[in-house]
């Protein structure tokens, strides 16, 4: 065995070992791995969790932690911001970073962990307190579809973004641990993500939608709508695109155009749309900078962050009039299905990145609950948005088969 693949060895061990420790004394974790990084995350929260219905405040002087946001804030579903108790970043020789407020007990039980040598236990996941959400069938979606259709062409809404969830069942000796790892194979351009904790329960994903990033120079977002497989003859470079798709994806782009208007800001940079692969999927993409040493805008990231989710991408609009619809006819609580997620103010104050929780499965003891969603506008075909809705659940159920 070559010693990269000791060192692999040994990092996973003490992953887990670290995992069990928050687990058995009903703390939280995430794990996560930035797009293209080389190696994962590891965040520990060993106190009690900070709740708030509002997003998360990303100035550098805010507290630092992992944001798990729902698509909207209910009592079936609350916003989390699990503080940085200990961090591991396995990309700096598992460098370990201990919060100055975390007491000395729960520090000095860090440090035994990473000192073991035992070998490592079954993880005891967080399992949602939620109840199991209805899943549809293809007949209950394209109705779903048509409604959309219909409410858009009688122009109470112009756009309208419908999801559905399904059930799997878990395979024999899954492990979700090793799910990560296969979906950071699979997905290198992904944020891939392993969130649990005791109000939300366990989820896993590999989404391609960045929502805010912030790095102290320079605010990022993107426009990601449209979608088709790849296949040999349709690829980044050949793709092209239906008159539906390019209209979606100018609603999107769109939207955050105006947000940056309702701030007044002007100078910003737009780049695209362009194809990107997402896995096994094709996206169009419209990329938007701000430098802020241009800029002088302190507090852009919090109040785009805020004007942003949900973004149409994941809702609709108008804002209001899709979250209205959906609440009608969607049928199921999405919880944190299209919410949003990331590192906030680490791995050092004012570097954020958070993204929209796409591309996801939540995990109970014997099977997964997969989501998928689909933006309709007027030329919505019920049938090729319920085929677009299976090949999205495919991007991360494939850690199932």
């Amino acid at each position: 065995m070559s010693s990269h693949a000791v060192a692999e060895t040994v990092a996973h061990a003490t992953v887990r070992r670290l995992i069990a420790l928050a687990l058995r004394h009903g703390g939280s974790v995430a794990l996560w791995r930035l797009p293209n990084a080389t190696a994962p995350v590891l965040l520990l929260s060993l106190r009690p969790l900070h709740l708030s219905g509002l997003p998360p405040s990303l100035e550098p002087s805010a507290q630092a932690g992992f944001a798990f946001y729902p698509f909207q804030d209910s009592d079936t579903a609350e916003a989390l911001l699990l503080p940085a108790d200990a961090v591991l970043d396995l990309s700096a020789g598992q460098q370990l970073t201990l919060s100055h407020g975390l007491p000395a007990e729960a520090a000095a039980a860090v440090q035994r962990v990473l000192h073991d040598t035992t070998a490592p236990e079954e993880l005891p996941w967080h399992v949602s307190p939620q109840p199991f959400p209805h899943t549809t069938d293809r007949e209950a979606y394209e109705a779903l579809v048509a409604r959309g259709v219909a409410a858009i062409r009688a122009g109470e809404v112009t756009k309208v973004v419908s999801s559905r969830a399904a059930r799997r069942p878990l395979p024999t000796g899954f492990d979700a641990l090793g799910a990560f790892d296969a979906l950071c194979r699979q997905h290198p351009r992904a944020f891939v993500s392993l969130v649990s904790a005791p109000q939300a329960g366990t989820w896993l994903g590999a989404t391609p939608e960045i929502l805010v990033e912030i790095d102290g120079a320079e605010f990022r977002t993107m426009a990601l709508a449209g979608t088709q497989p790849i296949t040999e003859e349709m690829t980044a470079q050949t793709a092209v695109w239906r008159q539906k798709d390019i209209e979606e994806q100018a609603l999107v782009a769109r939207y955050i155009v105006n947000c940056f208007k309702q701030l007044r800001l002007r100078d910003y940079d737009e780049t695209g749309p362009r194809t990107v692969a997402a896995g096994n999927l094709l996206h169009l993409r419209t990329d938007f900078r701000v430098d802020l040493k241009r800029n002088r805008f302190p507090t852009l990231g919090t109040d785009m962050l805020r004007l942003l989710h949900p973004t149409s991408a994941v809702g609709g609009m108008p804002r209001e009039a899709a979250l209205s619809f959906l609440q009608r006819h969607e049928g199921y609580d999405r919880t944190y299905y299209s919410g949003f997620l990331g590192p906030v103010n680490l791995p050092t104050p004012g570097i954020s990145r958070l993204f929209v929780n796409l591309r996801c499965m939540q995990l109970r003891p014997t099977e997964a609950i997969l989501y998928a969603g689909t933006g309709l506008t007027a030329e919505s075909d019920p049938s090729r948005e319920w085929q677009e809705t299976e090949l999205k659940l495919r991007t991360v159920g494939s850690v199932l088969d």
